[in-house]
């Protein structure tokens, strides 16, 4: 059941109508049914991986609440057993064939026979938000940052609400928790800015990211053979169709979220106006970084153990946190890039300190440098995000090493460089149609302010280009793998 079919906007439709005729409790009972039911659309039997993640972590919330602090074996045990619950089971139905393939080929390169089993393991959609989400659970309640909870309906539901479930955003229990304890009324303001999420949401998925995939499916395909036309073009749009098609899913996930009476945050501030990797990152994906940051670089050590520790632990966090997205090299070339573009951004920081969206450093040579600067800046950060997405698209190491040897062949000529913008133009105006106004007011739902008439026009011209540039071509979104 994906957010943009016909099934789930019935499914909505009738969870939200028998919701606003019961209390608090029922209404959680209800919304934890609803998730179930929802998960369970895949394939039912994926839901003892949700029901047993609930139960280990409940009981070892519950018994690290009883537990003395001055007990530290006892709950770092309790904490190792929810981790190597949580992470098994995400290592074996994600991450056994990637390692038992790695090691064969060492072993076939060293000139040795291996057998090694190989099993057809089908990855549950959705695995790694829902088992990053309760560790941050247990994790917090070890810490004393959240208390363990009582009640196992809201527990249930904390690792399986289901706008969330699938691509995220990653929540954190004191955020969800406090929302689930609270009685809820959805006011017609909810219910309208809701509305327009969905409709971004949606806008982003069909008339965007499905309206540029065949094109750049054409350029992945066998990019050792394709034009630097049609390799320009598509790691461009690629670039476009990953940011439509995720943070499409993340506004619809808001928006029915915010038709309950509740609030999920922000995982996407407009990170191609990124004028740092530094910044990107603050930007995009905002509840797994922010994840990264907390449970993986900090516990390293953060930037507590000197420079070279601190460039390490980056480049470590950046090198899981690839990995986390899938189990193939392409990922982990893609967070080491990043790691790499971390460190160094790091290291100028320190060489020349300056806030990542302040003005130029060389303020006194006024505007026209300010503006060169920002304009360089971006230029840069965007061309190596671009490059790492080459890592992150492409089905193989050597199909992403031949796609970036086709973009080195630069044309000379005005003519590819005329095709390629043309072909760019349309999809990249949407995206800033929705991005500079949600970057200037600081607001996603900036339309609320304005008078009627505008806002029909607005949402008359969003549903009548999503209908116009509708594609037939069945386009899940893109985060469901992973």
């Amino acid at each position: 059941m994906v957010f943009n079919s016909w099934i789930f906007a019935w499914f909505f439709l009738a969870v939200w109508i028998v919701y606003q005729g019961i209390g608090r409790r029922a209404q959680n009972l209800w919304l934890l049914l609803a998730s179930y039911a929802f998960y369970g659309w895949w394939d039912w039997r994926f839901c003892s991986l949700l029901l047993f993640s609930t139960g280990v972590d409940y009981i070892v919330a519950r018994l690290l609440a009883a537990t003395s602090p001055s007990h530290r074996a006892r709950r770092r045990a309790l904490l190792g057993v929810s981790l190597l619950s949580n992470l098994g089971i995400l290592g074996f139905f994600k991450y056994w064939n990637f390692f038992i393939d790695s090691a064969a080929s060492t072993l076939g390169s060293l000139g040795l026979e291996a057998n090694l089993p190989l099993l057809e393991v089908i990855l549950p959609v959705g695995i790694s938000f829902y088992t990053f989400q309760t560790i941050a659970y247990t994790v917090d309640v070890f810490r004393g940052r959240v208390e363990a909870r009582r009640d196992l309906i809201d527990v249930a539901l904390y690792v399986a609400y289901f706008p969330q479930l699938v691509a995220g955003p990653i929540e954190r229990a004191q955020h969800m928790f406090h929302q689930f304890e609270s009685p809820r009324r959805v006011d017609a303001e909810q219910l309208a800015g809701g509305a327009f999420l969905i409709l971004t949401g949606l806008f982003k998925k069909i008339a965007v990211a499905d309206a540029v995939a065949p094109l750049v499916q054409q350029a992945f395909t066998s990019p050792g053979d394709a034009s630097w036309t049609t390799l320009a073009t598509g790691i461009l749009l690629f670039t476009i169709q990953i940011y439509g098609d995720f943070s499409g899913y993340t506004d619809i996930a808001r928006g029915v979220s915010r038709c309950f009476g509740i609030e999920l945050m922000r995982n996407f501030e407009q990170p191609y106006l990124s004028r740092s990797v530094t910044e990107f990152w603050r930007r995009w994906h905002v509840s797994l970084s922010t994840w990264l940051r907390d449970y993986l670089y900090i516990p390293l050590g953060g930037n507590r153990c000197g420079r070279l520790r601190t460039y390490l632990n980056l480049l470590a966090t950046m090198l899981l946190g690839g990995l986390w997205h899938g189990a193939s090299w392409n990922f982990v070339v893609w967070g080491g890039l990043h790691g790499v573009a971390l460190c160094v951004h790091k290291a100028f920081r320190e060489w020349r300190p300056l806030p990542d969206d302040g003005p130029a450093p060389a303020r006194g040579l006024g505007v026209v440098a300010g503006l060169a600067w920002a304009a360089a800046s971006w230029l840069l950060t965007m061309t190596l995000v671009m490059i790492c997405w080459v890592f992150f698209r492409a089905a193989h190491l050597a199909d992403s090493f031949a796609f970036l040897w086709g973009l080195g062949s630069i044309p000379l000529r005005a003519g590819p460089w005329v095709q390629v913008a043309s072909s760019v133009a349309f999809p990249l105006t949407l995206v800033l149609l929705l991005d500079v106004p949600q970057r200037l007011t600081g607001r996603h739902v900036f339309v609320r302010g304005w008078v009627w008439p505008l806002r029909g026009v607005f949402y008359a011209f969003l549903v009548l280009v999503m209908c116009l540039y509708q594609s037939d071509v069945d386009a899940p979104f893109i985060y469901f793998q992973f």
